[in-house]
This record gives C-alpha cells, sequence and structure tokens, in this order.
C-alpha cells in the first residue's frame, strides 16, 4: 500500500470520528460500513479471524458488527440484539457497561488520563490495599499490568527472582496466555509447537492429578533441577470449565511447600466471583504464594490485570524496584475502574449470584443432556464458567451458529474446539437464562434431527 497525502488520511480520520462521536448513519450507509470494516480485516488486520469465529460464519453472519452494549445485551450495527453469554471471554463479569464502573472512569478521565510515571499514583496505591484486603492469606504486594498474560510473565519473573531456580510445572490443557513465557506453560501443543523455543524448563502433569505433581516435583528434586513454581488454574477455563478433585489445591499447596516450590495460582479467568467465590481458590481455603488477576478486575471497561504476592516473596523486588516495569500498567482509569469493580462485585454480591446461577444451569443442562444425548454429552463448570461438550467439532459448531441465529453469542474455547462455554456476566438476569435456554433447546432440537 502506497503512502496517502495528509489531506487523506485527516479526511479518513474525521469520517470515523464523527462516528464514533454518533453520527447517524443511514441502512445504505451502514451496510456500505459492514463491507468496509471486512474489506478492512481481510486486507489490514488478519483475513483468517474472518471465517475463524465459527459460530457466526456458519451461522452466515461473519460481517456482524458489534456496536453497544448494556448489562447482557449486546447489539450490532444493524440493531439486532444477542444475549451476552460469552462475556468478553470472562472481561464482563460485571455486565457490559456498568454504570458506577463507566462513571469512576469517566472522572478520572476528566482530571487526567494517564500517569506522569515520576508522581506518585493514588489509585494505583488504593487498588492494591484493597487486592490486600480480600485476597487470601498474606498476599499483600501487587504489580499492575494491562492483560493476563504480562501477570503471568511476571509471575515467572518473580517466581525465578525468589527461588533461585529455573524450573516450572503447568498442567494438561492449561491456558496461561500467548507471549513467549506464558506460551511455555501452556497444555495444548497447536499453540505452543509454532513458535518452539520459549522457556526450556516447563514440564506438564495432567489436571486434577496431584500424585502426577508430587512425582514430578520429587523427580526434579532428585536429578538436581528443583522446582521454581506450580502454575495452576482452580478450575480450568479455556479447557471448558473442568473442575478439579476437592482435595486437588489443598495437596498441590502441600507439597509446594514441601518441595520448597511456589503455588501460583491463575486467577485471570476464575477471578471476582466468577466461580462462585470470590476467588477460585476460596472453595477449598488453598493460599497460594503469587496469585495472577485480570479480565473482570478492570470491570470490563479498562484492561488491568496484576500479580500479587507476600511481602517476604516481593523483598526481592525492594533493591530495585524497575526490575520489572511498565508503561501503561496501573494507570489512573485502569485502577479506578478496578477499585469501582470491586465495589460493585461485593454490594451486589456477584459470587453468590454466579453460585446460585451456576447451579441452576448445570441443573437445567442435565435436563437437556437427558433429552437430547445425542448432541450434548456433558456439561460441566463452576459458578457461571460452564462448558458445554459436544460429540464432535462440527456438532458443537452446529450449535454455536444455531444459538447465533437465534441471538445468543457463545464461542467455543480455546484449548477444545468441540466445547462450548457459557460465561455470562455474572448479575445476568434469570429471565435472560431462561430466554437463552429455551433458545437452546430449540438449537439442540434442530441439530438432533440430523446428528
Amino acid at each position: 500500500m502506497t503512502r496517502h497525502s495528509n489531506d487523506e488520511v485527516l479526511a479518513f480520520g474525521r469520517r470515523y470520528l464523527a462516528m464514533i462521536e454518533g453520527a447517524e448513519l443511514s441502512l445504505d450507509e451502514k451496510h456500505a460500513f459492514i463491507a468496509e470494516t471486512v474489506e478492512a480485516y481481510e486486507r489490514y488486520v488478519n483475513r483468517g479471524f474472518i471465517g475463524y469465529r465459527k459460530s457466526v460464519t456458519e451461522a452466515g453472519q461473519f460481517a456482524a458488527l458489534e456496536w453497544s452494549g448494556q448489562g447482557s445485551v449486546l447489539r450490532d450495527l444493524l440493531g439486532r440484539e444477542y444475549i451476552d453469554c460469552l462475556g468478553g471471554y470472562g472481561i464482563f463479569s460485571a455486565g457490559v457497561n456498568h454504570p458506577r464502573i463507566l462513571r469512576a472512569v469517566a472522572r478520572q478521565m476528566e482530571r487526567m488520563a494517564l500517569n506522569s510515571q515520576e508522581l506518585l499514583e493514588p489509585w494505583r496505591a488504593g487498588l492494591a490495599r484493597l487486592l490486600a484486603m480480600v485476597t487470601p492469606g498474606e498476599l499483600a504486594n501487587v504489580f499492575f499490568i494491562n492483560n493476563g498474560t504480562d501477570a503471568i510473565e511476571g509471575a515467572i519473573k518473580l517466581a525465578r527472582l525468589y527461588t533461585r531456580r529455573n524450573l516450572f510445572i503447568s498442567t494438561l490443557g492449561g491456558f496461561h496466555g500467548k507471549s513467549m513465557g506464558s506460551l511455555s506453560l501452556m497444555g495444548k501443543a497447536s499453540f505452543r509447537e509454532p513458535f518452539a523455543g520459549g522457556l526450556q524448563d516447563v514440564r506438564f502433569v495432567p489436571y486434577g492429578d496431584a500424585d502426577a505433581l508430587e512425582a514430578e516435583l520429587a523427580k526434579a528434586e532428585q536429578v538436581g533441577t528443583p522446582v521454581a513454581g506450580f502454575v495452576v488454574e482452580p478450575v480450568q477455563g479455556e479447557a471448558g470449565g473442568v473442575v478439579p478433585p476437592e482435595d486437588y489445591l489443598p495437596r498441590a499447596r502441600e507439597l509446594c511447600t514441601r518441595y520448597g516450590a511456589l503455588l501460583i495460582a491463575d486467577e485471570i479467568q476464575t477471578g471476582m466471583g466468577r466461580t462462585g467465590a470470590l476467588w477460585g481458590v476460596d472453595h477449598t481455603g488453598t493460599v497460594p504464594d503469587i496469585m495472577c488477576l485480570g479480565k473482570s478486575i478492570g470491570g470490563g471497561v479498562m484492561p488491568l490485570s496484576a500479580f500479587i504476592a507476600t511481602p517476604e516473596i516481593w523483598e526481592v523486588m525492594i533493591p530495585n524496584p524497575i526490575i520489572h516495569s511498565t508503561t501503561f500498567g496501573g494507570n489512573p482509569m485502569a485502577c479506578a475502574a478496578g477499585i469501582a469493580a470491586i465495589q460493585v462485585t461485593l454490594d451486589e454480591d456477584l459470587p453468590g449470584q454466579a453460585a446460585a446461577k451456576g447451579d441452576f444451569l448445570l441443573r437445567e443442562l442435565g435436563t437437556l443432556r437427558a433429552k437430547y444425548p445425542q448432541v450434548l454429552t456433558e456439561a460441566h463448570g463452576k459458578g457461571l464458567l460452564i462448558g458445554m461438550e459436544f460429540p464432535t467439532d462440527e456438532i458443537g459448531f452446529r450449535c454455536a451458529a444455531g444459538l447465533f441465529k437465534r441471538g445468543v453469542l457463545v464461542a467455543g474455547t480455546y484449548s477444545k474446539a468441540r466445547t462450548i462455554r457459557i460465561e455470562p456476566a455474572l448479575g445476568i438476569p434469570v429471565e435472560l437464562l431462561n430466554e437463552m435456554l429455551t433458545r437452546l433447546e430449540d438449537t439442540f432440537c434442530e441439530v438432533a434431527k440430523t446428528a
């Protein structure tokens, strides 16, 4: 593409800014803008993404443009409404555009959007203190960043620095992000193999198998390469809401203590009430050494993530406080969103809502499984982190497409193509859940005719 003149660039930008600021479009203009967006994805973003989104592609609506939303309802440019049962892969736990969170960000934006980097940032300090108040055990010191994979990267560095060890253990089916360090902990080959050469000192054990973890820790100790940390999700999110045995995390805690490894809990998707408790580790009273947070901690309004550790571990960060740093992490708008998100989560008892609604959904899905066994083979999860398992990828894709045609937004998981997640806002009204279930049964009925 040849470089354009400044006048052409300015004219293009003015047109986009006018739409951002609310300019009305005719129906013909909307259709033209949809075509323009598809072309821009194909030429300037990644044309593979157009066909990758199976639910919308197979529904014949690959060109639907997300335009607005509130609570648990999304709207596209043409005004069609969708019940949001995807939740932005977990970012919308408080719902889309929660007014209290939006207000906090807007007020801070009017004051100062970003920070100078040199003066002290009060909302960063305030949010860190709040997290120390609500996280388990002695977790207290926080580093803020922008997304979950960065939180995992920071935890890896902190664990190496503190233990002076290099070896990590992760789990099969685990998902911890896609930067080179976090990708090295990925328990799925299709994401790892194209980028071979990440962290070399990583071992994998089956998720939920504490005996396998013990064997790996013992083996590493015996050969003189003791483990720095065990990185684990309290419930596996991208694997489809996989819940481990009840004694798994407590045993992992005991084993890590015995072998001098740090227990690193990846709460990026399970945290902030998603599983029916404020943190996934709370279900078993497990206290990690480091905890990684992300997704919904920004209230669905701002990108925000963090890793938090005990003061004893954090002491290694004190001599050189910029040994790990970031430009945008912990900015005042993101931290204002985080403070408001914690308030909303506790005030509205989002963990309690997730627990009750998750139990309800799993019961209803059990009924549908008995009625349509050739379509739905299993439903599992905790709180509102639920996976529906289908016998084949094709049936899973057809169910996702059928739901999309009926105005329900879902998606498969990164780790298992035949698994569809249900991950709505924790405050989703029960009537919307009932409507989703009605549309889900309609979809199953249609798919069963040819399954």
